[in-house]
C-alpha cells in the first residue's frame, strides 16, 4: 500500500496477549532435575511487546545459536502444554516462530516484560548472560526500572564486556566508568540505538553518557562532522542550539530521532534549513521528495521558511500532512504545529479577509460535506471565512470529518461556539464521542450540562491527551453520576496518569477488586497529593498479599504516597528498590531515612544514586546530609565531572547468587506464615523418572472429555469475590509444575533460595505458574 504525501516511516510498537497453548513438541531430557508438583492458587496472565524497525516489523523468531538450559526447556516444554486458559491468545505466526526451540518460548517478550531483578540475581551467571541476549534477540521492551536495576546485576556478574549481545536499552543504564578506553566507540554506537527517554529521571546518567561520547571522538568539538554525527546519533538530541548550527548539514538524520526539540533548537533548525547547506537547497529549491524526507522535522518550519516554498509543492505537502493526520499516523501535536505555521504563512501572502462595501462575509461560497472531505480545506477557509460559510445543519451532520482535519485553536473554538448555539442545553451523548479534540475548550459547568451514560463516551473523551485535570474529572462525575462505574478496564482504556486527576472521592469509589484488576497503573506525574490518596487505596486492594516480594511487586507503582513506616518495613525486607521507584518517592518522608536506611532500601542499586543526584527528589535528600554522609554513598566529589572510560582491569567476576528475601516479620501485609491453625505444608521429592511422568498422567487425565472438565479449566480464570484467589473447586486437584534448575552439580552451599544445590525457579523471574483448579491446600513435590 502506497503512502499519502507527507507520511515517513516511524517505529511502532504494538501490544497482544500471549498464550502458550498450541506449541508441539517433545519435553527434552536432561540430569540434575528436580521436579516439583506443588499446589497454589495464582493464575498469571503473560503480556507480549514487541518492538519493530522503522522500515518493517520483525517477525519474532527463536534464538539462533542459543544455549539451550535443559531445566529451563523443560519448564517451558511444560508451560507451552500446560497453561491455564486465561493465559491463551498467541497469534499463529507467534507459535510458528517460537515452535522450534523451547529456549525461544523462555526468551519472549511475554515473560520478560514481567521480568523482575532480585529473582533473577540468584540466576548463575551463563543462565543470567543467556537470558539477557534473550532479550536483545527478542527485542523485549522492558521499562526503566527494570532496566536500572538489570544494569546494575549486568555489572556486578562482569557481563557487561559482552554488550554488543545486549539489548541497546539496557547499556543506557550500564555503569559507564567500567567501559573499557578500548571499546568506547563500541559501546557508543550501540548505547544510542537505545530509548533514551528511559533515563528521563537518572539526568546525570544522561549527561554521563553525552560526555563520554564526546570523550571517545577525542573531546567537544567547534563542529561535528558527519562521522561525529553517525557515532552521537540520538545524543545529539541534547545538545545546545549552537552545536547544532555548527554542525555537518547531515546533523537533520540526527535530529529527526528526537521525541521533541526546544525552543532554541526549533530556530537552529530553521537557520540551518535556511543556509541551503542541506540536502534540501535553499528553500525556493525545495520539493515534495525533499520535503517528505524531513519527517517530523517538517512541522518545525516556521512560516518565513514556508513563504520561500513554491506554491504548488508546500500546497501537495500539507494535502499529503493532512491525510497523514486523518490516517492516524500524526499525532494531533505535531499536526496542529505544522498547519498553523503554514497557515500562518499563507495568511501572509494572501489574505481571506473580506473587503469593505463587499457586502456577503462569505467568500469563498458555502461549505459542505464533499468541502470537509478535501483535504486542502483549511487552506481555502480560515477560521473567520469557517465561521461565516459552515451553516449549522452542514455542521451536524458532518461533525466527524470536520473534525478529523488538524484544526487550529481559533478554529477550534469557532465550532465550539456554534455547537453551543445548535444545542443550547449540552452536546449530546451521540455527538460527544466525536469532539474529544474540543474538550480542553470546555468548563466544568458546561461538561455539567453532558448526559455520560456510556463507558466508551468516557473512554472517547479522556482517552486522547487533550482532557485537562477539570475535564477528566468532570466527565468522570457525570458518568458516575448516572449510576457508572470506574472499573480495572476503564482505568486501563483511559491510563494510570488520569488517576492524577480525579478527585480523592472519585478514588476512593474504585472498588479494591478493581483497583487489582487495573494492574501496575504509571501514577509518577501525579502531585503528592494524589499519590497520597491513590497509596492508601492501593493498601487496601494489595494489602492481604502472601509474600514480600508479592506485596512489593504490587505496591512498587504506588509507593510514592508511601509514609516513613512503610519504607522501613521495606528496608527491613531487603526488597533492592530500584532508582526510578525510589525517584517518585515522597521527598518529606526522605527526609525521614538515615544513610543506612537508604543503602540498605536500595540495596545492589545504591551506586544509582550517582546517575540521578541531580533529581530533584534525590538532590533534596542529599542537601540535608553531611559530607561525611556523601562520602559513605561515594557523591563528595563533584557532580560535574563526567566518568571516563575504565583502563584495563584484571579480575574475576563476581558469580553468587543474590541474597534472596529474608522472612518477613509477623504482622505485616505480606506476612508468609501459615495462617492461624494452618498446617504446614509437607514437601516430598520424587525423581524425575517418577515426577515427570506422574505429572504427565494428571495433565493428559484432566485434558481428557469428562463430565467436569469446562468447569475444571473454567475456573482457571475466576477469581474470589476480593479477587486474592481464584474460586475454589471442591474434590479438584490444582496442579503446579515446578522444575528446579541442577544443572551445575558443584555449588556453594546455601547458594539458592532453598538450600544447596538449588538455583531459583524460572518461573520466579516473571511469577507465572502453571495451574489447574482446585481447593486442596496440601503439596506433592
Amino acid at each position: 500500500m502506497s503512502e499519502a504525501p507527507g507520511t515517513w516511516p516511524t517505529p511502532p510498537a504494538f501490544d497482544s496477549h500471549l498464550g502458550a497453548q498450541g506449541h508441539r513438541g517433545s519435553p527434552p531430557t536432561a540430569d540434575g532435575l528436580h521436579t516439583q508438583l506443588v499446589l497454589d492458587p495464582r493464575p498469571v496472565t503473560p503480556h507480549l511487546r514487541a518492538r519493530t524497525s522503522s522500515a518493517h516489523r520483525t517477525a519474532m523468531g527463536p534464538r539462533a545459536g542459543a544455549q539451550v538450559s535443559p531445566g529451563l526447556a523443560v519448564l517451558v516444554w511444560l508451560t507451552a502444554h500446560c497453561c491455564c486458559p486465561q493465559a491463551q491468545g498467541l497469534s499463529e505466526g507467534g507459535l510458528d516462530a517460537s515452535r522450534a526451540n523451547p529456549w525461544a518460548i523462555a526468551n519472549t517478550s511475554s515473560l520478560l516484560h514481567n521480568f523482575w531483578c532480585q529473582p533473577a540475581s540468584q540466576l548463575p551467571r551463563d543462565q543470567l548472560s543467556d537470558l539477557i541476549r534473550g532479550m536483545a534477540t527478542q527485542q523485549a521492551l522492558l521499562r526503566a526500572w527494570q532496566l536500572s536495576c538489570l544494569a546494575n546485576l549486568v555489572t556486578l556478574r562482569g557481563l557487561q564486556d559482552d554488550f554488543e549481545l545486549h539489548p541497546p536499552d539496557l547499556l543506557l543504564f550500564y555503569d559507564l566508568t567500567q567501559v573499557r578506553e578500548a571499546r568506547c566507540r563500541a559501546f557508543i554506537h550501540r548505547a544510542v540505538q537505545g530509548d533514551t527517554e528511559l533515563l528521563a529521571n537518572l539526568p546525570d546518567q544522561r549527561a554521563a553518557l553525552r560526555h563520554m561520547a564526546l570523550a571517545c571522538l577525542g573531546g567537544p568539538r567547534l563542529r561535528l562532522s558527519a562521522s561525529d554525527l553517525l557515532l552521537l546519533g540520538v545524543l545529539v538530541c541534547d545538545m545546545d542550539a549552537s552545536s547544532i548550527e555548527a554542525a555537518d548539514p547531515r546533523v537533520l538524520e540526527n535530529l529527526q530521532r528526537c521525541r521533541g526539540l526546544t525552543t532554541t533548537q526549533q530556530a537552529a533548525l530553521n537557520t540551518l534549513l535556511a543556509s541551503g547547506t542541506t540536502v534540501l537547497g535553499p528553500p525556493g529549491s525545495w520539493d515534495l521528495e525533499g520535503l517528505q524526507a524531513l519527517g517530523p522535522l517538517a512541522t518545525y518550519i516556521s512560516p518565513s521558511l514556508w513563504m520561500q516554498v513554491q506554491e504548488a509543492v508546500g500546497l501537495d505537502f500539507f494535502r499529503g500532512m493532512v491525510a497523514t493526520y486523518r490516517a492516524g499516523q500524526l499525532s494531533q501535536r505535531d499536526a496542529r504545529r505544522f498547519v498553523t505555521g503554514f497557515l500562518e504563512a499563507k495568511a501572509e501572502s494572501v489574505s481571506s479577509r473580506p473587503k469593505r462595501g463587499t457586502g456577503r462575509p462569505c467568500l469563498r461560497g458555502d461549505i459542505t460535506a464533499a468541502t470537509l472531505h478535501d483535504n486542502l480545506f483549511l487552506v481555502r477557509y480560515d477560521c473567520l471565512q469557517l465561521d461565516s460559510c459552515l451553516g449549522s445543519r452542514v455542521l451536524t451532520a458532518n461533525l466527524d470529518p470536520l473534525l478529523q482535519h488538524p484544526l487550529p485553536a481559533e478554529c477550534q473554538r469557532v465550532v465550539k461556539a456554534k455547537l453551543a448555539r445548535v444545542y443550547p442545553h449540552g452536546v449530546p451523548e451521540e455527538q460527544l464521542r466525536l469532539i474529544t479534540s474540543l474538550v480542553y475548550l470546555y468548563s466544568r459547568s458546561e461538561i455539567g450540562q453532558w448526559n455520560i451514560t456510556s463507558r466508551d463516551t468516557v473512554v472517547a473523551l479522556l482517552a486522547s491527551d487533550v482532557a485537562l485535570e477539570n475535564q477528566t474529572e468532570a466527565v468522570l462525575q457525570k458518568y458516575l453520576d448516572h449510576n457508572g462505574t470506574i472499573t480495572g478496564a476503564l482505568l486501563v482504556a483511559i491510563g494510570g496518569w488520569r488517576l492524577c486527576w480525579m478527585s480523592p472521592r472519585q478514588i476512593q469509589a474504585i472498588r479494591p477488586s478493581e483497583f487489582r484488576q487495573a494492574g501496575a497503573l504509571d501514577i509518577s506525574s501525579c502531585p503528592q497529593s494524589r499519590k497520597d490518596v491513590l497509596y492508601t487505596k492501593a493498601r487496601e486492594a494489595f494489602g492481604g498479599a502472601r509474600s514480600t516480594a508479592a506485596y512489593y511487586r504490587l505496591m512498587r507503582p504506588y509507593l510514592g504516597g508511601a509514609p516513613v513506616e512503610e519504607l522501613r518495613h521495606l528496608v527491613q525486607a531487603n526488597v533492592s528498590m530500584d532508582i526510578d521507584t525510589f525517584t517518585t518517592l515522597n521527598p518529606r518522608v526522605l527526609q525521614n531515612l538515615s544513610v543506612g536506611n537508604v543503602t540498605t532500601l536500595l540495596g545492589q542499586n545504591v551506586g544509582d544514586l550517582r546517575k540521578a543526584r541531580s533529581h530533584p527528589t534525590i538532590s533534596s535528600w542529599l542537601r540535608s546530609l553531611n559530607t561525611s554522609a556523601l562520602g559513605e554513598l561515594g557523591l563528595d566529589t563533584d557532580p560535574a565531572s563526567p566518568p571516563g572510560p575504565a583502563r584495563p582491569t584484571t579480575g574475576t567476576p563476581s558469580t553468587t547468587p543474590g541474597v534472596p528475601y529474608p522472612a518477613p516479620t509477623s504482622g505485616q501485609p505480606w506476612n508468609d506464615a501459615p495462617a492461624s491453625g494452618s498446617p504446614p505444608a509437607h514437601r516430598v521429592y520424587l525423581p524425575l523418572a517418577v515426577a515427570l511422568p506422574l505429572g504427565l498422567l494428571w495433565l493428559l487425565h484432566l485434558g481428557s472429555p469428562g463430565p467436569s472438565q469446562d468447569s475444571l479449566w473454567g475456573s482457571c480464570a475466576k477469581a474470589s469475590e476480593d479477587g486474592t484467589a481464584p474460586a475454589p473447586h471442591a474434590g479438584k486437584l490444582r496442579l503446579r509444575l515446578r522444575v528446579e534448575l541442577d544443572t551445575h552439580p558443584v555449588r556453594a552451599a546455601g547458594s539458592g533460595p532453598r538450600g544447596p544445590g538449588h538455583g531459583p525457579h524460572p518461573r520466579d523471574l516473571w511469577g507465572w505458574s502453571l495451574l489447574t483448579p482446585s481447593s486442596q491446600d496440601t503439596e506433592l513435590e
